[in-house]
């Protein structure tokens, strides 16, 4: 139970500060997009400072809960930010939840439910082969950097866009989750000592700028809705990947539970596609020429 509160804590925080990231980077200068430049003047917002204060704290309460808990279990609970994300964006634009707003959230907390309930996540033993490691940390990676590289290079249409973003920078995030958690184990068994002598808390940091240079691009490029979903969808999945393929978390893997467990992903997925395109969505400026495709003819 502490792990899930912990999980549903930073899922809080990460949703919030989003939605504040996303409203102070649509103003920040196109020259800058997918640059580190693009922090050097973000950081001079104020509500974008808030923002990421939010989703520190976010991290650091999900690295807790990835301590405790097994990345299957909990990366499934950090992508319900979406609801709180939701629920700050309605209060912004007064708008009521209506029949997709609520069978999104539902989707969501339910397609959660349903993996958890049948699948029954739960640790075991981290894989030796660091060779199988390496090649899922490099897929993983290599699939975000290849989208990220489609968008910056062929600046695609602003939807398709600002999805790639938000795949990649989600993609990363997962992966980012994995190696907290083996920094966590490091620092279990050695202390500090153990933890700044092994090579990933530096790749977390590393991965941390590259993630949040893309998602800042995708938020200032386009509407909230179009990137944010995108990102909630990828993490878990990535995460889950990482999780069984070389942290040594395990599945129920009986026809049943496999079966709930693919129809508890899928309604997740559904559910950020519904709650991510509901109009309650702060929907942005994004860049003017965008923004005018986006308007009824």
């Amino acid at each position: 139970m502490t792990v899930i509160l912990l999980a549903l804590g930073a899922a809080c925080c990460l949703g919030l500060g989003f939605v504040l990231q996303q409203a102070a980077a649509q103003h920040a200068p196109m020259k800058d997009y997918l640059s580190i430049r693009l922090l050097l003047d973000l950081v001079r917002m104020p509500l974008w400072v808030a923002g990421i204060g939010l989703m520190v704290v976010g991290m650091a309460l999900g690295a807790v809960a990835l301590g405790m808990g097994d990345i299957t279990l909990v990366e499934p609970l950090l992508a319900t930010n979406l609801l709180f994300a939701m629920a700050l964006s309605r209060r912004l634009t007064k708008q009521r939840l209506g029949r997709t707003g609520w069978a999104g959230l539902w989707l969501l907390a339910g397609g959660v439910t349903a993996f958890i309930v049948a699948g029954r996540p739960r640790g075991g033993q981290r894989s030796t082969d660091h060779l199988w490691q390496w090649v899922i940390m490099g897929l993983v990676l290599g699939i975000a950097l290849t989208l990220a590289a489609v968008a910056k290079r062929e600046r695609v249409h602003v939807s398709l866009e600002a999805a790639l973003l938000g795949v990649a920078a989600g993609l990363i995030y997962g992966l980012q989750d994995a190696l907290t958690r083996i920094s966590g184990e490091h620092f279990g068994q050695g202390g500090w000592s153990a933890l700044l002598t092994s090579w990933q808390p530096y790749a977390i940091v590393v991965l941390g700028v590259l993630a949040l240079v893309m998602v800042q691009s995708a938020f200032e490029s386009a509407p909230l809705r179009l990137s944010l979903p995108a990102l909630t969808a990828a993490q878990p999945l990535a995460g889950i990947l990482c999780g069984v393929g070389f942290l040594g978390d395990q599945l129920r893997v009986t026809a049943g539970a496999l079966a709930w467990e693919v129809a508890g992903i899928a309604a997740v997925v559904a559910g950020i596609v519904l709650i991510g395109t509901h109009p309650a969505m702060p929907p942005g400026a994004g860049r003017p020429e965008d923004v005018r495709e986006m308007l009824p003819h």
